[in-house]
């Protein structure tokens, strides 16, 4: 079952300016630290950091709450797992929103998939119930 859908399309471009202006003050609020690890060994950061920003951006959407009733940008991080998909990892409100639209009995699976092609960057966020002895 289906619970949310979410998409985002973001210009890298813009990141990049957003990085030039605003620096720390823009990636320690918007991003957790395994995020900010990984944006800063990365050759092209502003690429990277534009996928986790259209990632949570498209959770926000999935949610059905945007950035607000106790949802907040960290409360969401990218995590790739050993094999290199992208996962997304909920905390805080946003953990606490995903609890409330899971339906008694089930498990929540939240999918994830970005890609950047400069200028661009888009995140899909899939939340579906499934049986929770699966």
């Amino acid at each position: 079952m289906i619970l949310g859908l979410g998409n985002d399309l973001i210009d890298i471009r813009r990141v990049g300016r957003t990085l030039d202006r605003f620096g720390e003050r823009f990636v320690k609020r918007v991003f957790t630290d395994i995020e900010r690890e990984k944006a800063e060994r990365r050759k092209n950061r502003a690429s990277t950091y534009a996928t986790r920003f259209a990632a949570k951006e498209a959770c926000s959407k999935a949610l059905g709450t945007g950035f607000r009733k106790g949802v907040y940008w960290r409360d969401m991080g990218v995590v790739n797992l050993p094999s290199g998909k992208p996962t997304i990892v909920l905390a805080g409100g946003a953990l606490k929103r995903l609890e409330s639209i899971t339906p008694i009995g089930m498990a929540a699976q939240v999918d994830l998939t970005i890609t950047d092609d400069y200028p661009l960057a888009e995140a899909i966020v899939l939340i579906s119930a499934v049986p929770e002895d699966v």
